[in-house]
């Protein structure tokens, strides 16, 4: 099987075009070598892509006919994705909510003319 209709099938992209071309940008390796998006995937293959600022490590078990549903996939890969590379995702989250928190910034229009409004009402 194809490596990115296997990532397809195993749900860690939404579509088979988002794997391939995760292939094609040198995001996707499998035992330690960069692959192209036909590179075959066998059991016993150790694939590390990296998505969303995680670099995953995924073990084939076995490779299924068909994308898979949610509860499915464990039968068909292991995840050796080490804790530490989620926690370094928490910590570039957290910075920038930090600089930038959802509200701040830029006021919006409603918030320009409540200015306005308060502005006038002291002038009077």
């Amino acid at each position: 099987m194809r490596i990115d209709k296997f990532l397809w099938s195993v749900r860690y992209f939404k579509t088979r075009s988002k794997a391939t071309d995760a292939a094609k940008k040198g995001r996707i390796k499998v035992n330690d070598v960069v692959v192209k998006p036909s590179r075959d995937v066998y059991p016993g293959d150790l694939i590390t892509l990296r998505k969303d600022q995680i670099e995953y490590k995924v073990e084939v078990i076995d490779l299924p006919a068909n994308r898979v549903g949610n509860k499915l996939v464990d039968l068909y890969r292991v995840d050796r994705t080490p804790k530490e590379n989620f926690e370094a995702r928490d910590l570039v989250n957290l910075s920038q909510d930090y600089y930038r928190r959802k509200g701040e910034g830029r006021p919006t229009k409603k918030d320009r003319r409540d200015l306005t409004d308060l502005l006038n009402q002291e002038e009077e």
